[in-house]
């Protein structure tokens, strides 16, 4: 089970865009992330007719590095740290560390 997975609601905690949010939209790898609209780079495009695909210079996000964002804690209105705990039930769930409330339900 991961800490962080997409759809999740993130928060950047360092880097240049520290104190953003955003939405997972993929995992890269085991410690890379895109975020929409968060790390954004400027992508040069070749004009491809058949394709229907305009040149031009368009923004694309590119991965960040898991250590730099956290799961956004609706709470507290800040990241949080993220632990695992099993319910009574016998399920796995994600929980906030700070205030123990359950993310997973």
């Amino acid at each position: 089970m991961r800490r962080i997975k997409v759809g999740d609601d993130v928060m950047v905690i360092a880097g240049k865009d520290k104190d953003k949010r955003g939405r997972v939209l993929r995992i890269v790898d085991d410690t890379h992330v895109v975020v929409e609209n968060i790390n954004l780079a400027k992508k040069h495009t070749k004009r491809n007719p058949q394709l229907g695909i305009a040149g031009g210079i368009v923004d694309k996000e590119m991965p960040l590095h898991l250590s730099n964002v956290g799961l956004f804690n609706p709470a507290l209105g800040r990241a949080d740290r993220i632990g695992f705990k099993v319910l009574e039930n016998g399920k796995k769930v994600r929980y906030f560390k700070s205030d123990g409330e359950v993310v997973d339900v």
